[in-house]
């Protein structure tokens, strides 16, 4: 492993794979908001698993959906950035520091976009609800993390795809119960921002690094520039002074 691919946002282990997962989570996304754009009632799926239009806990586990739920509002998420951010900064990953901020940002703006084109909603056509923002944020953290993990640890494509996996669906299972569980959200709406971070995730982290690495060339040669033109050329021969001082 090159000290390039080392420091990677996206380990070159999980190119191969994630592709393909982006494109599913993303395929999940769209026949998701297709089948429930405009809706403002539960589906088959959501009525199956919940009624969310009430609120499905109490105390003392109500207590523990709000506390979830605050590390995706604006001040909870913002202490997690920040905490996320410095650690990837002590371990001297800059472009996952990068990622943090990045793939947060596009998973809870591509998921607020789309909440716009879908126009579900629930508890009022005020509350647009698909797909869920709160669990988008969570599950991109999630996946970031194991992609720090997976290339901290040097994981292998089905270790890594793996612990990809099993990160997205615990973080997004963990915000997306306490999501429905306060009647914020139908459970498709928690499938749809899980799967929108899915997608999201695994091509920001792509773009940083191809980002990174074109930069990091155009540097080299730049500093490599200078020094061969400063070199004689072996066509002309050596510098005319050298001829001078040789004669003397």
């Amino acid at each position: 492993m090159n000290g390039r691919s080392a420091g990677s946002a996206l380990p070159l282990s999980l190119r191969a794979s994630l592709g393909p997962v982006a494109g599913l989570a993303a395929l999940v996304v769209v026949v998701l908001g297709v089948l429930y754009a405009g809706d403002g009632e539960p589906g088959r799926v959501d009525r199956w698993v919940v009624r969310p239009a009430e609120d499905s806990v109490r105390s003392p586990w109500r207590n523990v959906a709000l506390a979830v739920d605050f590390l995706g509002e604006p001040v909870g998420a913002a202490l997690l950035l920040v905490a996320f951010v410095t650690g990837c900064l002590l371990l001297r990953r800059p472009r996952s520091a990068v990622l943090v901020v990045l793939g947060a940002g596009l998973a809870v703006g591509t998921a607020t976009l789309l909440k716009s084109l879908v126009g579900r909603t629930i508890h009022g056509d005020d509350n647009l609800s698909y797909p869920s923002g709160h669990t988008a944020f969570a599950t991109a953290l999630a996946l970031m993390a194991a992609l720090l993990v997976t290339g901290r640890l040097g994981l292998g494509r089905t270790a890594g795809t793996s612990l990809m996996l099993i990160a997205a669906t615990a973080a997004g299972a963990a915000m997306g119960w306490a999501q429905v569980a306060l009647g914020a959200h139908y459970p498709t709406d928690v499938l749809g921002g899980c799967c929108t971070a899915l997608a999201v995730v695994p091509a920001t982290a792509w773009l940083i690094d191809r980002t990174a690495d074109r930069l990091a060339d155009r540097s080299a040669d730049r500093s490599a520039g200078p020094v061969a033109d400063s070199s004689a050329d072996p066509v002309a021969g050596p510098p005319a002074d050298v001829g001078r001082h040789e004669r003397r």
